[in-house]
């Protein structure tokens, strides 16, 4: 059977050079970075040339990236540590309504201790409204985060004239950037950033490493206590072999960023174009003019999302209806929902995401199946585009 992955915002493949740069710290390059004889000093090294990789991705100093067990990890991170180093300027945070679960989950344990949390709604296409976030900041505003690009329908917030809002008033701006690194060119100075999440797997590299930009001269407090590992910022030995990764896969997105957008792109508009013409009552969600390369989020009216994944798995096809970090719940997505998409609507929803490895002839197979599969479960539905919802 055919074997089509459309759910690179989910995870990506590990590619063979990150692979083959990796495998050496398994097993005869093994030191601990911490130690000081040459093993160990060779091991630093390789994770100096990692965080230099990392760096240059998004035009930061290598003393500005602090390795993490994944992006959530930067999230909670990036928030707590904000919370606890300015608990004695104010306890008020803003953020979006459609952030990850990360950043939600973790706002929502500070409200429970004292915090105070204003969650921005977003316009119909996804985007913030700078004036509304600026109508939220109090005096004892600390933090406002909004993430870069949305990981469901694919949004690139305007986060350079968001973060100036929030440099204007003297208050730190974090972004969760997982979705958009390699994705969208970052310039974290041309940005006015504070602080910026990132995860490996997301570009090509392995799972189970993250990274946190910190704008040099920035004090939070730490999250992980223990030794002076990461510049004493983060205790726990480094995941070596996988920071390895991760930056071999900065290295190659670095190089490759044009080609890699373009390629995404043109999939990615092909993909809408033969959906939404050749499939009845279907539409986009989120902005066209501002979007992730390879996200096609699509509603298909009068049926399910699931039984769609379903039935595209039988023929051997990978989607989402949604974030992977949430796909079991049976709650509508919090991201449709904050766009207005009706509850039944946001049902019959599915997220296509294409990558480096997608090819046209997959995207044929997709729509082929897709339309087969589309009529069948309408031909089942109770509801049709007659009678409505």
């Amino acid at each position: 059977m055919r074997q089509v992955y459309l759910d690179y915002s989910a995870t990506t493949p590990v590619k063979e050079e990150v692979l083959s740069a990796m495998l050496p710290y398994f097993t005869e390059k093994f030191g601990n970075p911490s130690s000081l004889y040459s093993q160990g000093l060779e091991a630093k090294a390789a994770l100096d040339q990692a965080r230099a990789q990392v760096a240059k991705l998004i035009h930061a100093d290598p003393k500005e990236i602090y390795f993490t067990g994944c992006g959530s990890e930067a999230d909670n991170w990036a928030v707590f540590g904000a919370a606890q180093a300015l608990k004695d300027k104010g306890n008020h945070i803003i953020t979006t309504r459609i952030e990850h679960h990360a950043m939600l989950h973790s706002c929502a344990f500070l409200e429970k201790n004292g915090y105070e949390v204003t969650y921005l709604d977003v316009q119909p296409d996804g985007l913030v409204d700078p004036a509304e976030l600026e109508k939220a900041i109090t005096d004892k505003t600390i933090l406002i985060s909004v993430m870069m690009v949305n990981n469901e329908v694919g949004t690139v917030e305007p986060i350079k004239e968001l973060a100036a809002i929030a440099k204007k008033h003297g208050i730190l701006f974090h972004t969760d950037a997982v979705q958009a690194l390699a994705n969208v060119p970052i310039d974290v100075k041309d940005l006015g950033v504070d602080l910026m999440s990132m995860s490996a797997h997301k570009i090509y590299g392995p799972k189970g490493v993250g990274a946190l930009y910190m704008r040099k001269g920035l004090r939070i407090a730490n999250y992980l206590h223990g030794g002076a590992q990461e510049m004493g910022r983060r205790a726990g030995t480094e995941n070596l072999a996988s920071i390895i990764g991760f930056g071999k896969a900065a290295e190659l997105a670095e190089a490759n960023m044009e080609k890699h957008i373009s390629h995404c792109k043109e999939l990615r508009d092909y993909l809408i174009e033969r959906v939404t013409s050749e499939i009845p009552d279907t539409f986009v969600n989120g902005t066209m003019e501002h979007r992730h390369p390879g996200n096609a989020n699509i509603t298909f009216k009068y049926i399910e999302g699931e039984s769609i994944l379903l039935l595209l798995d039988y023929k051997g096809i990978a989607v989402s209806t949604g974030s992977a970090c949430s796909s079991k719940s049976l709650e509508p997505s919090h991201v449709l929902t904050a766009l207005g998409v009706p509850v039944e609507m946001i049902h019959g929803t599915v997220r296509f995401t294409v990558g480096d490895f997608t090819t046209k002839e997959d995207i044929d197979y997709v729509i082929e199946s897709l339309k087969e599969i589309v009529a069948k479960l309408r031909a089942l539905s109770p509801v049709n585009g007659e009678k409505g919802w």
